[in-house]
């Protein structure tokens, strides 16, 4: 399906905020604009590259987020999701990859954070960069959300 008359040429997504719920949202954007044939980069930063590093089968990475709005850990707010019938987070994820979402992480929030590149998940095609890589990605007639 084309994109609407008038809608932006690229979506942009600055994925700032740490909190399951916040990042999950990022990315179902991110799929949505993907599925109406709207490129679309998430530049991860601060508390939400947690959702980009590596981890055990059920620890680490995503489940490090921090709890949702209503308080619930990551991994509830993910088994809730499920229960009912609504994209996990890895689900989530994997479709803006096979999409063809731009994942960036910033580089001076890594260093932030403490996190280093290579702790960082082999699946997902990250690319490295700060703000002005980002800001170079964007479209001029694109739309930039923060989340």
């Amino acid at each position: 399906m084309p994109a609407a008359e008038g809608a932006p040429r690229q979506l942009s997504i600055v994925v700032f905020a740490g909190a399951f719920d916040r990042v999950h949202y990022a990315l179902t954007m991110a799929a949505a604009a993907l599925a109406v044939n709207t490129p679309a980069t998430l530049f991860f930063t601060m508390g939400a590259i947690r959702a980009l590093v590596a981890s055990g089968a059920n620890e680490g990475g995503w489940r490090d987020l921090l709890p949702t709005e209503d308080g619930l850990s990551p991994a509830d707010a993910d088994a809730q999701l499920i229960a009912r019938k609504l994209a996990s987070f890895e689900e989530m994820l994997s479709s803006c990859v096979t999409l063809g979402a731009k994942v960036m992480v910033c580089e001076m929030g890594l260093r932030a954070m403490g996190i280093a590149a290579d702790e960082l998940r082999k699946d997902v095609p990250i690319v490295p960069g700060g703000l002005v890589t980002f800001l170079a990605d964007a479209s001029r007639d694109g739309a930039m959300v923060f989340v």
